[in-house]
């Protein structure tokens, strides 16, 4: 299975590219509004989760901006093995490698199924209840899907950040659109390998955790601060566990603090946890900050 093209866990990006990040967000949300009834479908007719379709199909096909997707409609990064249709070839862990060709989407996300479901590799996830994407994630990444050790991870951050769970109950009442993009809802942009938002006047991590479907003491812990906090327009808040040092971009360089920054602002800055930035500047945790010090970051 070819490698990643684009996610959401190990894209990097810088703040001049901000703008580009908030438009790949809203590539990811029409993809699931594009193509989430056909991945209901699939799953009716073979038993894998719908969630774990979009997330695979967002993550291989680069929400279907991927080569592999514009010129064969390759939704999944499957290779030939003994394909008989039409081909593409793209270079992946080797160069001008055969893949799977179809004439449509629809094509594309039924032999998906037609793929995991025959073959007896991933035959033990069929065991699995489809409401249970977790265990799908890990399993498909087990049995060999991908070889990036964070594939997992990566399915189930993008269906639990646009709830693609909710379509593994078709049954239910779901809302028109996960995550649609409307006016009132904060863009989510990348940064350092997490996602944030910036607090807006009236913000409250409750309001926030119910926008974007995290509980709202996680999403405090996530940012080293108190569920009960009030929040102040501007405040970063990363949907996830900071990393422990920043950007390679920043790597041998300093910050140099100024004048009513903090180590926790800084921290924040970066997205790295405040006591990784502690511990890199051999500092302690009771150490006053003055304008002018040099601060290792990465």
């Amino acid at each position: 299975m070819r490698k990643i093209v684009l996610t959401l866990v190990t894209l990097v990006a810088c703040s001049s590219a901000v703008f580009s990040q908030t438009r790949l967000n809203r590539q990811f949300q029409e993809y699931v509004h594009k193509y989430k009834d056909i991945a209901i479908e699939e799953m009716k007719r073979y038993g894998i989760p719908a969630s774990i379709t979009l997330a695979q199909g967002i993550l291989e096909s680069a929400a279907g901006n991927s080569d592999l997707c514009r010129k064969g409609n390759n939704h999944f990064g499957i290779k030939c093995h003994g394909w008989a249709g039409r081909t593409v070839y793209h270079d992946d862990d080797e160069t001008q490698e055969c893949f799977r060709a179809y004439e449509t989407a629809r094509e594309s996300f039924e032999d998906h199924s037609k793929f995991l479901a025959s073959s007896q590799r991933y035959s033990r996830l069929f065991k699995l209840s489809r409401t249970d994407y977790s265990g799908w994630a890990h399993g498909l990444k087990e049995c060999g899907y991908a070889t990036n050790p964070q594939y997992a991870q990566k399915l189930i951050q993008l269906i639990e950040l646009y709830q693609l769970h909710q379509y593994d109950s078709p049954s239910t009442k779901h809302r028109k659109t996960t995550r649609s993009g409307a006016a009132n809802e904060h863009p989510i942009r990348i940064y350092n390998k997490n996602l944030y938002i910036v607090a807006r006047r009236g913000d409250t991590f409750k309001s926030i955790a119910e926008e974007v479907g995290i509980s709202y003491r996680k999403l405090a812990k996530y940012n080293e601060r108190s569920h009960k906090d009030v929040l102040s327009e501007g405040d970063i808040i990363y949907l996830k566990k900071k990393q422990k040092r920043a950007d390679k971009a920043f790597k041998n360089t300093f910050h140099v603090v100024k004048v009513g920054e903090s180590m926790y602002s800084i921290a924040q800055q970066y997205g790295i946890r405040l006591k990784s930035l502690y511990k890199k500047n051999r500092l302690d945790a009771d150490y006053q900050l003055k304008v002018g010090d040099r601060l290792l970051v990465y």
